[in-house]
């Protein structure tokens, strides 16, 4: 991400992104000395509106940063809304004169439910960074283990690629040995039992319904988003930590009155969750 950023932008540059974020972004835009322009996804859809993206493109815009399934909502993006999002993208370059990057967050791909398919952007736009992390699929977000790919479809990569090369020996791992390099097929090929995560919310999603929370039903990313039952979501989630049960602020994601759930903990912490949540139904 901070490679991407840093390979399109220049000081004073503007680049966007959509609200709740992943808690980073806009740290890593400021630190390329980049302007962030952040945009609402209204609750409880979570659905970018492309005029309210073309109204905020300005001739300094340089890219928008676009996260499928997205973190925390669990929203997946349908391929009318990425088409919706590439066209107003096209023109707003037509007439800037210079293209505007989409970076597609998809760190979340494969984590997607219901038997769907998580369509990514650069099938709908030419100008696209792919930005992808084994960490959510191997649920090991720590090791940071991911790639950069840019769209054969940009007319001109070179460029692209010497930037990449430069930037990310300063950013990241710019040489990779050889027991990542022997592992990386096989690390493709593994992933998180998406039956079990798909178990979970079906469950804690009708245990938060039955008690007067409310859920959102995830399509993808393995979090729950729930209205906080009272106005201060923090001081929620500090009453709940004290009977064990550990859930995100929404202020934390910029999403204040709202708490997160993580479905990564095993069926008996599930139940144990949701056995506290009963115990605190709303309106008690």
């Amino acid at each position: 991400m901070a490679t991407a950023i840093r390979m399109v932008t220049e000081p004073g540059d503007e680049v966007i992104y959509y609200d709740p974020p992943w808690f980073f972004y806009d740290i890593l835009v400021r630190g390329a000395e980049a302007v962030p322009v952040v945009l609402p996804l209204d609750a409880p859809r979570f659905s970018p509106d492309p005029d309210q993206l073309a109204a905020a493109i300005t001739p300094r815009t340089r890219a928008v940063l676009l996260n499928t399934p997205h973190n925390p909502s669990g929203r997946v993006l349908e391929p009318a809304e990425l088409e919706a999002i590439a066209e107003v993208l096209r023109d707003a370059s037509a007439r800037n004169g210079r293209p505007i990057y989409l970076l597609s967050d998809e760190a979340y791909r494969l984590i997607v439910m219901d038997d769907r398919r998580a369509a990514s952007p650069a099938e709908f736009y030419d100008h696209t960074l792919v930005l992808y992390s084994y960490g959510k699929q191997l649920l090991a977000p720590g090791q940071r283990i991911g790639y950069l790919g840019i769209s054969p479809r940009i007319p001109d990569r070179a460029p692209l690629r010497e930037a990449a090369t430069l930037v990310r020996f300063v950013n990241s791992y710019g040489f990779p040995n050889n027991t990542l390099q022997r592992a990386l097929p096989e690390i493709s090929r593994l992933c998180i039992d998406m039956g079990a995560i798909q178990r979970r919310r079906d469950r804690m999603v009708a245990v938060l319904e039955e008690h007067g929370y409310e859920p959102t039903t995830p399509e993808g990313t393995f979090y729950i988003m729930a209205r906080s039952p009272e106005p201060d979501d923090e001081a929620f989630v500090a009453r709940m930590a004290a009977e064990d049960l550990f859930i995100l602020p929404g202020t934390t994601v910029m999403l204040p009155g709202w708490f997160r759930i993580s479905l990564t903990a095993s069926d008996a912490m599930i139940e144990a969750a949701a056995e506290r949540f009963a115990a605190k139904r709303v309106g008690n």
